[in-house]
């Protein structure tokens, strides 16, 4: 899915942030209908298709994703979409609540809201363009990430009541046109490169016997099939003992490696949204000590 999007150097991005830089450029920045403009340290800044490609490979082309805008989604129907991925599709909830869905609906969902369009409050409901942005990654419809990223920055830069947003993207514009920072403070992002279990914990996710994952509202239901299945495997182990005295023991043969209960980009979009995490309180703590 992030392969197809081209999202892949975008959420790979690392290196030093400069947060006092970005909240100039924040409060300095306007845009038009193609270009994200700001002005730092007296130096005027025009962020054009050539830097997007330049600093994260995006284009600007593909659908562009709004609230009521979804003429250009086909059959896009966000009740119906959102009960196609709740555990229950039967639940008869009238609310986008993140905590309702399976899986790997859930880990996309984290990843739109801390990474791709990252928002301070309400992480959990989804919003209309949440769930247009989880319709289009599933289903291989390509957004127009540079118009998405440029309308939300300066739909939430401004605003108190959220976190800073893109501040590895907005620090790699601001190196990209040579602005002195040898003088400012300076916080080096270094990417992940492995899931851990508290990752998934933070989303509602539990690992089983089985070494699969699943939602914690499902383990009860869980254990009880795997009860079953054992009491099972137990009478079918004392069916076979019978057998044994006359048969010649087999050779025990290993068990097949196990694959990965998520995929490399599961693991990918969970890694990005557990820094991201860190890193907004993080940032968060920063400016109320020193805006």
């Amino acid at each position: 899915m992030l392969k197809f999007q081209k999202l892949d150097r975008f959420l790979k991005l690392t290196g030093n942030t400069y947060l006092d830089l970005v909240k100039v450029f924040l409060t300095n920045m306007w845009h038009d209908e193609e270009n994200l403009y700001s002005q730092v340290k007296g130096i005027d800044i025009a962020i054009n298709e050539e830097v997007w490609l330049s600093v994260t490979s995006l284009r600007n082309e593909g659908v562009t994703v709004s609230r009521g805008n979804t003429s250009e989604i086909g059959n896009f129907n966000k009740v119906q979409f959102y009960k196609s991925c709740l555990r229950n599709q039967e639940s008869a909830s009238r609310t986008f609540n993140v905590g309702g869905l399976a899986a790997t609906p859930r880990i996309l969902a984290y990843i739109v809201i801390w990474v791709l369009t990252p928002r301070g409050l309400n992480h959990a409901t989804l919003t209309e363009e949440d769930l247009i942005l989880m319709y289009c990654l599933m289903n291989k419809i390509k957004v127009n990430w540079v118009n998405m990223i440029r309308e939300h920055l300066f739909k939430v830069g401004k605003k108190l009541e959220y976190h800073i947003p893109y501040v590895i993207l907005l620090s790699q514009f601001i190196e990209y046109f040579d602005i002195d920072v040898e003088t400012e403070v300076v916080e080096e992002v270094k990417a992940l490169n492995q899931i851990t279990t508290a990752n998934l914990t933070k989303i509602g996710l539990k690992k089983m016997k089985n070494k699969k994952w699943i939602c914690k509202a499902d383990e009860e239901s869980v254990d009880d099939e795997e009860e079953e299945e054992e009491e099972k495997s137990s009478d079918d182990d004392e069916e076979d003992d019978k057998d044994e005295d006359q048969a010649e023991p087999e050779p025990e043969t290993p068990d097949a490696p196990s694959q990965d209960s998520f995929s490399r980009l599961e693991q990918l979009m969970m890694t990005q949204f557990s820094q991201l995490e860190n890193q907004n309180c993080s940032h968060h703590q920063y400016c109320e000590t020193h805006f």
